[in-house]
């Protein structure tokens, strides 16, 4: 205990002071000040006026006004947008603007576009009716043409209409065909003719031939040219139709189908010379209209474009002025006072630059009343706050995501920035691999301003966000697979040569006639004979599992330090004594004297079965150890710390109820001692003791603390047995990288064909880019996130604070709704 005491307190373990001020801020520079606040970043408003709906806050209409203005200038954006024009900020410094300024401005914007797309909308639908009666003229003028004789219109109509009812008296009923009209009236016949969508043409005919009863003709052509929708400015293929008919029933009909299918009819002139006078008055009209709309069209762009060059300044004015009221929503009015009264957390370093932007603010709207800012006694728990950095931020987002750190609660991200990379490197171990893994890092690092500053998808933005971890695991991932010396599971002689040579001087089959040592260990790492040796995966097998120990019981361990430092520095005396200590006993009676094993195993080359010696210690913790024995007094040692072991389990579960029992008891009684002998005026006081004390429930607290100590007990075991994940991941790893480079590379590289070859090299860099790369990757880094969250921070992290979100312009984004 005195050793603990002695250790220096760890800053970098605890989140920023927090203290709790209140503001008096006079209405006339409440505004500014809030402002000035909202660009300092430092202090978190707590809402005082919840008990008030939205419509009943001071500053609703303010709110209303700014949510107006960036509908505004959504609606400007959406035009740029439909325009296919870039905006661009200015690119000279210009003064903001004020927000009454700007308010008139984006009405101003708004109407004249609006206007301007009106006009535009009534332009473009007149050229598009030119532009298809043109199409009509022209196309559906030769249905009307004979090249045989010379006739009048209703000659040409009648012969056509007799050519189609003869072609087609297999598709009408024979009813229909005697109620046909001889040649005698066939001077009735009519025609419609008009313009289609290409898509609709087929249920026109088909409608138009049921409505007719097939007493009709139907010629279409291809109008050529696309025309324009003005309602989604997209190019539309269109069909030119002529309806030949009789009868205005038929008429009626025939105009309700074209006015249901959307269909534009146009009037038809019979005669060829007047056909060819309205298509030059019809050319003539169009010309002068796109003219029109082009210089509609440079005018529209040049408004957008002057727009545009403001927009992001706007929409960031907006943005701030909106969060000027909302925070101002959260403060008190006080009508009489003409000041508005609002209470926030903010760090302790941060006090002097709150006064000083008060201060300014006071000056700036020649206020004659200054802004009052003091400390206030806060009750509730403070919000918790740790400075991070680009390099930081995103291990501190990974145990954030588990849960945000009590106030003054040791942070595990501090140790997560060394020991995350490095289990994942334990179960990624393969520097070839690493490599690939660092090229990518290497490129979102370099890249990084010009990326932060773009829009990314969900995953590439979270992998750029996460790019430093990458980095380190990359690094970490290089040197475990130098220490495993595998290179996409291929190893290399990079320290030396081996320390093994073959039985057979031929050496045909390693895996048949076995390795023998001639000389000293291999200077760095995995040796690489004992790729393929017969003995490998006995020997992998038993590294990496032995080594999945060591580490998870020295992060177990780990984890109780802090828990200590938690224990300290709340000045929780009980969780010291009767919960760190039998802890650390149990744990290291148990795995700790396992992991001592291991390494004197590892030192002295003991042949002991570490399974036999760890059974037996429970089972028959008296046996003679014979072959098994690796330290002197072993036996003994055995024995005394599975008494230990024993004797940890009721010390952590027994003394922490009843102690807490005893020290209520003295509180309730000290209290009811001092009160009999007070004044009367202290008469209420014994009732509310009395209240204090039926609140301890014993029942209760000796339940949960028994539920924590045999949690604890089996979560040592369940725990440790979880670090071997770290052996069961890398082998998986190395196992699959040898099937690819084995199965697939090499297996296509024995053949001659280069065909083969290549298919080969294709699968084995497929494989490799995105099961290893990718899928092994993910998995690696889901595992090790949940060694850290359960068997690391388990041990003593709480994770039941809040987090610390100050009032800052900075945090603020584009809204895009």
């Amino acid at each position: 205990m005195k050793f603990f005491s002695k250790l220096p307190e760890m800053d970098l373990m605890r989140s920023e002071k927090m203290t709790l001020v209140q503001l008096i801020i006079p209405v006339e520079s409440a505004h500014r000040a809030i402002s000035y606040l909202g660009h300092l970043g430092v202090i978190q408003f707590r809402n005082l006026n919840d008990d008030k709906s939205p419509f009943q806050q001071t500053f609703v209409n303010q709110v209303k006004r700014c949510a107006e203005m960036t509908r505004k200038i959504r609606f400007l954006r959406q035009q740029i947008d439909k325009a296919h024009l870039l905006p661009s900020p200015q690119p000279a410094p210009v003064p903001d603007i004020e927000l009454e300024d700007l308010e008139v401005q984006l009405a101003e914007h708004e109407h004249e576009l609006i206007e301007m797309n009106a006009n535009s909308e009534k332009l473009q639908n007149t050229h598009n009716e030119l532009l298809e009666f043109k199409m009509v003229l022209q196309k559906a003028g030769d249905f009307l043409v004979s090249s045989h004789t010379p006739a009048n219109g209703q000659e040409i109509e009648l012969a056509e209409t007799v050519y189609s009812i003869e072609n087609n008296a297999d598709t009408v009923s024979l009813l229909e065909q005697e109620m046909q009209p001889g040649p005698s009236n066939q001077s009735g016949v009519s025609f419609v003719s008009g313009i289609i969508c290409q898509s609709k043409i087929s249920r026109f005919e088909r409608m138009l031939f049921r409505a007719t009863r097939g007493n009709m003709f139907f010629n279409q052509a291809p109008a050529g040219d696309q025309i324009m929708d003005p309602a989604s400015s997209e190019m539309v293929e269109k069909t030119i139709f002529v309806v030949f008919f009789s009868g205005e029933q038929a008429r009626t009909k025939i105009l309700k189908i074209c006015e249901a299918f959307g269909a534009n009819c146009y009037p038809l002139p019979e005669d060829t010379m007047k056909r060819r006078q309205i298509i030059q008055e019809v050319i003539s009209r169009l010309s002068d209209l796109e003219t029109t709309l082009d210089a509609g069209l440079r005018h529209r762009d040049k408004v957008l474009t002057s727009i545009g060059f403001q927009l992001a300044r706007w929409a960031g004015i907006v943005r701030r002025e909106k969060a000027v009221f909302d925070t101002l929503n959260m403060l008190n009015f006080d009508v009489t006072k003409k000041c508005l009264v609002g209470e926030g957390w903010c760090p302790i370093f941060a006090k002097p630059k709150i006064q000083e932007a008060l201060q300014q603010a006071t000056f700036d709207s020649n206020s004659q009343v200054g802004v009052i800012f003091h400390v206030m006694d806060a009750i509730e728990s403070p919000p918790t706050y740790f400075k991070t950095n680009t390099f930081t931020n995103a291990y501190q987002e990974i145990v954030d995501a588990y849960g945000i750190a009590k106030y003054q609660e040791a942070n595990p991200a501090v140790y997560a920035v060394i020991t995350f990379p490095f289990l994942f490197a334990v179960m990624f171990g393969d520097w070839g691999h690493g490599m690939c893994l660092l090229f990518g890092a290497l490129v979102l690092v370099s890249r990084e301003k010009k990326l932060g500053s773009q829009k990314l998808g969900s995953f590439m933005e979270m992998l750029f966000g996460g790019r430093y971890v990458l980095l380190l695991m990359s690094l970490f991932s290089i040197y475990c697979g130098l220490i495993y010396n595998e290179f996409f599971s291929v190893p290399f002689h990079i320290f030396g040569g081996s320390a093994y040579k073959c039985r057979d001087a031929t050496c045909s089959d390693v895996r048949s006639v076995g390795l023998i040592k001639y000389r000293g260990p291999y200077p760095f790492g995995v040796d690489p004979s004992w790729r393929g040796s017969r003995t490998e995966l006995p020997f992998l097998n038993s590294l990496k599992m032995k080594m999945s120990i060591l580490f998870g019981v020295v992060q177990m361990n780990l984890g109780m330090i802090l828990s200590y430092f938690n224990a300290r520095f709340f000045n929780n005396s009980l969780d010291i004594k009767y919960q760190f200590i039998p802890q650390m006993i149990f744990l290291n009676s148990l795995f700790g004297y396992l992991s001592l094993l291991i390494v004197v195993k590892w030192c002295t080359g003991s042949k002991a079965d570490l399974y036999h010696v760890m059974i037996y210690m429970f089972l028959s913790p008296f046996d003679d150890l014979r072959e098994n024995k690796l330290i002197w007094g072993q036996s003994t040692l055995q024995v005394i710390l599975l008494l230990c072991a024993l004797v940890a389990v009721p010390w952590m579960l027994f003394p922490k109820p009843f102690i807490l029992k005893r020290r209520h008891t003295e509180r309730f009684q000290g209290r009811t001692y001092g009160i009999l002998r007070t004044s009367e005026t202290d008469i209420e006081e014994p009732d509310s003791a009395r209240e204090h004390h039926e609140e301890f429930n014993f029942s209760e607290v000796f339940v949960h603390q028994m539920i924590h100590s045999i949690e604890f007990v089996l979560a040592s075991v369940s725990n440790t047995a979880s670090y071997l994940r770290l052996w069961a991941l890398s082998l998986a790893h190395s196992e699959l990288s040898t099937v690819f480079y084995e199965k697939v590379l090499l297996l296509a590289w024995g053949y001659q064909n280069i065909l083969i070859r290549l298919v080969g090299l294709a699968v084995f860099a497929f494989a490799t880019a995105f099961i290893l790369l990718m899928m092994e990757t993910l998995s690696a880094f889901l595992h090790a996130l949940r060694l850290h969250w359960v068997e690391f921070q388990g041990k003593f992290y709480h994770g039941d604070g809040y987090k610390f979100i100050p009032f800052s312009f900075a945090s603020l984004t584009d809204e895009e709704d």
